[in-house]
């Protein structure tokens, strides 16, 4: 009796590979006997302003608001009433941070998130004018009237439980080491195509780097329609159930879902695609590899991580991030990368995070994903709510967890 095979993880890394990709592509068309139909119900294309095109957006979608002297006055103003009223930054919101005449278009660009072209950018802020906390004021203070919930992005704070609202994107290599980073969000390095957690991914530039960190979107309905179009398997593939790493503490080290979500037309909403996905969590990141107790990727889901990641290069837009920009992503029509970058003494990247929840605008959630969306915005209430002042690793990204 010969025995068992047991099946080992695809050669894969963090790092997408071109040529082991179109090496594994050429290898499974070879070996034929994949699906040539798309999964039942899934659209042959999509259409709408959500399928556009890096090399053309330009020409027909303006991304960046650059705010007018009046407007950020209107901020400053903002946060001074803000401060005035004594309460905690959790109490951030619509009415404590009132913004008369900003406030409609920042809810028509809410607008534009959900069922526009899915970004744009706020530019113009005053970052060197205000103190850190004045900045963290600003930012969830203007991002309140975009989408009014703010997600939990860890549970503890300084070893103790806490609702995390607020995070640094920063390389803290130089200060904490690479030991226990498991996330390239605290590093120099590229970060490759993927999606955070939750409906809003927002990013405020406080300093940009001294070379390098170009922020990169895709429209996931534009990769959509090229692999539909030509590997429908894949579609299969990705919506199907994959064995996805729990980083944070949890009773199971992994959780079983598809990556890709189809939502079909209703009587209010348009038929809609959602990519929900990670890389490290599937090829593991430096302080935390793949674990060997989670079942193996299969060849297929190797193959359709790198499709996913090179039809995003391909179809991607650089924003031209800059100090003082606010970026909005709608997180489950685009996913995005950063490039690598190099810092120094005097100019080192700094970016603040928010993950965001509009729930006037908000897309369905995929009912797989009722659990993530509860971690994330379930029962945090203002008094609860930490913004901390400094950069740290949070425990998904953190092997001393």
């Amino acid at each position: 009796m010969s025995p068992a095979i047991i099946p080992r993880q695809p050669d894969i890394a963090y790092t997408p590979d071109r040529t082991k990709w179109q090496a594994r592509a050429a290898r499974r068309l070879a070996e034929g006997n994949l699906p040539t139909d798309l999964p039942e119900g899934f659209p042959a294309q999509l259409s709408g302003d959500l399928v556009w095109e890096g090399k053309t957006i330009a020409d027909k979608y303006n991304w960046t608001y650059v705010l007018n002297d009046a407007q950020l006055d209107e901020i400053d103003r903002a946060v001074e009433h803000f401060k005035h009223t004594g309460l905690s930054l959790g109490h951030l919101s619509q009415e404590t941070f009132p913004l008369p005449t900003l406030h409609g278009e920042l809810r028509r660009l809410s607008e534009e998130l959900h069922t526009g072209h899915g970004f744009f950018v706020l530019r113009g802020l005053r970052v060197d004018e205000h103190t850190r906390e004045e900045n963290i004021i600003i930012y969830a203070g203007v991002s309140s009237h975009i989408a009014e919930q703010r997600g939990r992005q860890d549970h503890k704070y300084n070893g103790q439980k806490a609702d995390v609202v607020l995070s640094h994107i920063k390389d803290l290599t130089w200060s904490a080491g690479t030991g226990d980073i498991g996330s390239p969000a605290y590093t120099t390095d590229k970060q490759v195509f993927h999606t955070d957690s939750g409906d809003i991914v927002s990013l405020f530039a406080l300093e940009t780097s001294a070379a390098g960190g170009a922020s990169k979107l895709a429209s996931t309905w534009r990769v959509y329609n090229e692999i539909a179009a030509t590997r429908p398997d894949l579609i299969h593939t990705l919506s199907q159930g994959w064995d996805m790493e729990v980083f944070e503490k949890a009773s199971k080290q992994y959780v079983e879902r598809p990556l890709l979500f189809h939502f079909p037309a209703t009587s209010s909403t348009p038929e809609r695609v959602a990519l929900q996905y990670g890389r490290r969590y599937f090829v593991g990141f430096g302080a935390l590899p793949r674990s060997p107790d989670i079942p193996p990727i299969s060849e297929a889901q190797a193959e359709a991580l790198d499709t996913i990641h090179f039809l995003g290069e391909k179809y991607c837009v650089n924003t031209d991030f800059q100090k003082g920009d606010m970026q909005y992503i709608n997180n489950l029509a685009i996913f995005h990368a950063r490039d690598g970058f190099t810092d120094t003494p005097e100019k080192r990247r700094h970016l603040l995070r928010l993950w965001l929840r509009d729930p006037e605008n908000a897309w369905e959630t995929p009912e797989v994903l009722g659990y993530r969306w509860a971690q994330l915005y379930g029962d945090v209430t203002p008094e609860g709510q930490v913004f901390p002042l400094e950069p740290f690793i949070r425990s998904a990204g953190n092997k001393g967890r």
